[in-house]
């Protein structure tokens, strides 16, 4: 596939605090595969990936495939990078609103991050998934479901609880948020930057290719 051939580019941004594993959690979704190795992240690097969403064609009713080229963009969580992260908040279509399983002030700051994000984002009321990070660290799990779930249904957006090491629920979340992004294209509300047809884009990464289907969030 050619670097221009794809029907939409949609952004998505991966935030929260320093060490919740952003890297690793979009690293398991680009390539499958996790890696201990990363060190944190300074200032914003980005990932890529194309999938094949299928969705409602003009009419509303008719399947169609779209070709859609991702960019997971990972920012940095320490508060000397704050100025330069949420910049990009606006250029993002969707969030990765993330925290650490283990580690119960990263959930707590979780309501800070969305502060910054309704400040910041493209708009009132922007597309987001909340997830929990290293599910697989039982043993160590500083943050009960409930409190999750209930914090999401607060505000209103999925939640799920992922493993880096695993792959468990990554490419679910991730889809979940591409689906929130596309059906909000499809109905014609969304006007956030970048998400014309088939714009140029500079690939700095390897990018993966896979098949979507529209997803329930309910």
């Amino acid at each position: 596939m050619a670097d221009w051939d794809y029907d939409y580019m949609i952004k998505l941004l991966a935030l929260g605090d320093s060490g919740v594993g952003k890297t690793t959690f979009l690293y398991r979704y680009t390539d499958n595969k996790f890696n201990r190795k990363f060190t944190t992240t300074v200032g914003i690097d980005f990932r890529e990936k194309r999938v094949i969403y299928t969705g409602t064609g003009a009419d509303g009713t008719t399947e169609r495939n779209f070709k859609v080229h991702l960019q997971l963009w990972d920012t940095a969580g320490q508060e000397r990078f704050r100025s330069l992260t949420t910049a990009f908040f606006r250029d993002a279509m969707g969030f990765l609103l993330m925290f650490d399983l283990t580690n119960q002030q990263s959930f707590l700051n979780v309501r800070n991050w969305m502060s910054q994000l309704q400040a910041n984002a493209y708009c009132d009321n922007p597309d987001i998934v909340l997830v929990g990070t290293k599910a697989d660290m039982r043993d160590l799990r500083d943050v009960h479901t409930r409190q999750a779930k209930d914090l999401a249904d607060r505000y209103g957006i999925p939640y799920f609880e992922t493993s880096a090491v695993t792959g468990v629920d990554v490419d679910k979340a991730v889809t979940t948020l591409l689906d929130l992004v596309m059906k909000r294209m499809e109905q014609s509300t969304y006007v956030g930057p970048s998400s014309e047809p088939n714009g140029s884009i500079v690939i700095t990464h390897d990018v993966q290719e896979a098949r979507v289907r529209r997803t329930c969030a309910c």
